[in-house]
């Protein structure tokens, strides 16, 4: 197990917890898509007993493409997405790693809902880029 912290983009919400860093996942799902704003969304669990937040958020609920409600919950001053737990009496929290401290260090181990990943993500080692300083 891994203790990690992080946060909203703002500093407004803040977060610790413990997560197995062998469960890291991409997901590719078009709800994914929609509410991170990207091609995928990396995440990962943690037992709502290791999880601690501070400061206000919002949540909104949505029934996912899996058929379960999911309380997807973000920063209400700047739109962070930071996890998402079931809409009812949620057992764990399923942390946005991109909002993690330690994100460089959650390899994710699996990939799901590739029937909707975007067909060029397989591409994107060959794609030219630049470190920006």
């Amino acid at each position: 197990m891994m203790k990690i912290n992080g946060a909203c983009h703002c500093g407004a919400v803040r977060f610790t917890a413990e997560v197995d860093p062998a469960r890291v996942v991409v997901c590719h799902c078009s709800d994914c898509q929609v509410l991170s704003g990207a091609p995928f969304r990396a995440i990962v669990a943690a037992d709502i007993a290791s999880f601690a937040l501070q400061g206000m958020t919002k949540r909104y609920v949505k029934q996912a493409q899996s058929g379960n409600r999911r309380a997807q919950v973000f920063c209400p001053e700047c739109g962070t997405p930071l996890y998402g737990a079931a809409a009812e009496n949620p057992t764990q929290v399923v942390i946005r790693v991109g909002c993690v401290e330690q994100r460089a260090q959650l390899r994710p181990s699996r990939q799901i809902w590739q029937h909707s990943a975007q067909p060029w993500i397989a591409e994107l080692a060959g794609v030219p880029g630049e470190v920006q300083q």
